[in-house]
């Protein structure tokens, strides 16, 4: 075969496969709303950064925190070329641009030095006080741990509240579900379930992260300030994506946060995260699946929404001890409205997670706090996640309430009422009011559990219902100061023995002959 033959071959092969250059460097076709669409790009794999040339002169970095990179994420590889979400500023981005693949998977930055500070959704920092020393980079998207890795759920995550640890009790490794219309304080059982955190030993405290997505910055602000104020932040970590970061930071962010806690799991620390809310993750990767001309589904959105937030919890988990017997325990909330939980997307997290609760707007407009509705909240992980003490103390009170709220329906309709159905109602009033609890003021569970046990033995039925939460404050700060043994006793062994139980009945006694005069029901 001549030279020219050779070379006319060589010039149909180079022009039907793509040249390895041209492999690993593409070129911005089309761009707009923080999608681009690039011509090129024929190895890139799925989730992987790519880098925008937007001038000469610059080189590759290794991290991702370099300030000035503009980076993309893939997201669709299609026949022609890929598509990605630009992860920054969509106006940088121009037609004909040079992108480059960078051969790394999506991955964000993790480490001690993240406790106290707020990062953006790719983990960098947010918050003004410099860049992060030493870090581990962790995949952003990594497979959950298999059965086999995996042990019970049975050591119990104290929110500080009454309502919640008695009745709905959350174990560490467990996905609960905090759902209910907007502004009925699902927010505020997270933030208090943090802010509780501080009554554990410190070589048990798990570490917290907050995921605030699409949420005004206000808010997200006022938050830090409170978790600083009461010497919370010291062991959180706040990853934000707020309303004004485009729709791929806010799908990404909850996965960086995971991926965070993953990082301390995998050393066998216990690690409680919180997604505020997944209901703006979901309207946000609706957002990019539309630009990025996926076919739309239900409600418009695309047919793997299920698989986004089931891929995201299912990373909640406690792991055996041969991998470390770290946790993750999952607190996403999400929004419904005029609380309509049949809702596509309030439905599908509900499937998803081991239980939930309902925080109802008539419940929140009575001035009941927290207006969780006992009826229809549940844990599927149930009493195994609670100590003996809360256990013993705990069991009659959701049957009680929920009898109550019955009753009170029929109450409305009914005239005269039986001694037996009066008397039922007057305790549930009773019982209402012991399991309100102020915004911010977590109760460490001793103190939950003396409470409680007081109720049950009928310490609050000659109290004025409008008296009960006062009473109950009071009697709390009498234990603190005559039984702080007894109330020790109970932290310490996680169990209400016959003698605790008898001093506790000796303080209620002591309680009652002090004050007599609040124990009058007229």
């Amino acid at each position: 075969m001549d030279t020219s033959t050779v070379e006319k071959i060589v010039k149909e092969i180079e022009n039907i496969a793509p040249s390895h250059e041209g492999a690993h460097v593409g070129k911005v076709v089309s761009v707009g709303d923080g999608v681009v669409a690039i011509d090129g790009l024929s190895k890139a794999v799925m989730s992987e950064i790519v880098v925008f040339e937007e001038g000469k002169g610059k080189k590759l970095k290794d991290s991702m925190e370099t300030q000035g990179e503009l980076y993309g994420l893939i997201l669709n590889l299609e026949e022609d070329g890929v598509r990605a979400s630009i992860l920054g500023e969509t106006s940088r981005v121009s037609e004909g641009m040079t992108v480059k693949s960078t051969g790394r998977i999506l991955s964000v930055p993790a480490s001690e030095e993240m406790l106290g500070r707020v990062v953006n959704a790719l983990g960098e920092p947010a918050d003004g006080k410099g860049p992060f020393k030493k870090t581990t980079m962790m995949p952003v998207e990594r497979q959950a741990a298999g059965v086999i890795d995996r042990k019970g759920v049975s050591v119990p995550l104290q929110t500080g509240i009454k309502a919640i640890d008695a009745m709905i009790p959350i174990g560490r490794g467990q996905r609960e579900l905090i759902i209910g219309d907007r502004g009925t304080g699902k927010t505020t059982v997270a933030i208090d379930t943090i802010l509780n955190q501080k009554n554990e030993p410190k070589d048990k405290r798990p570490i917290c992260i907050y995921v605030a997505i699409g949420q005004k910055e206000s808010k997200t602000a006022r938050i830090a300030q409170q978790l600083r104020e009461q010497g919370a932040m010291e062991y959180t970590i706040i990853v934000d994506a707020p309303a004004s970061t485009p729709a791929a930071l806010q799908y990404l962010a909850p996965f960086s946060g995971v991926a965070i806690g993953e990082y301390f799991m995998d050393q066998g620390k216990d690690v409680l995260i919180i997604y505020d809310d997944l209901s703006k993750q979901a309207t946000a990767y609706r957002q990019l699946s539309l630009l990025l001309r996926r076919p739309p589904g239900r409600e418009a959105y695309p047919g793997d929404i299920f698989y986004l937030h089931s891929r995201l919890l299912e990373r909640a988990c406690r792991v055996s001890e041969e991998k470390g017997g770290g946790s993750i325990t999952a607190l996403p909330i999400i929004e419904t409205q005029e609380g309509d939980v049949s809702g596509y997307i309030p439905t599908n997290v509900i499937s998803i997670t081991d239980g939930q609760m309902f925080l109802i707007t008539d419940l929140f407009n009575k001035g009941i706090r927290p207006a969780i509705d006992v009826g229809i909240s549940v844990s599927r992980v149930g009493s195994a996640a609670q100590t003996k003490a809360m256990k013993g103390v705990a069991g009659g009170i959701k049957l009680e309430l929920a009898q109550f709220r019955d009753l009170e329906a029929f109450m409305q309709f009914a005239s005269d009422l039986d001694k037996e159905t009066a008397d039922r109602i007057e305790s549930g009033r009773r019982m209402v009011e012991v399991l309100k609890q102020k915004n911010g003021a977590p109760i460490p569970i001793e103190k939950q559990v003396a409470v409680l046990y007081a109720a049950n033995s009928k310490f609050f039925a000659e109290v004025p219902v409008g008296k009960v939460t006062a009473v109950e404050a009071q009697f709390t700060q009498f234990l603190d100061a005559q039984y702080a043994k007894t109330l020790a006793e109970i932290k310490k062994s996680g169990q209400l023995s016959d003698d605790t139980k008898k001093k506790l009945n000796i303080a209620a006694g002591e309680f009652q002959l002090a004050h007599k005069e609040l124990f009058s029901s007229t």
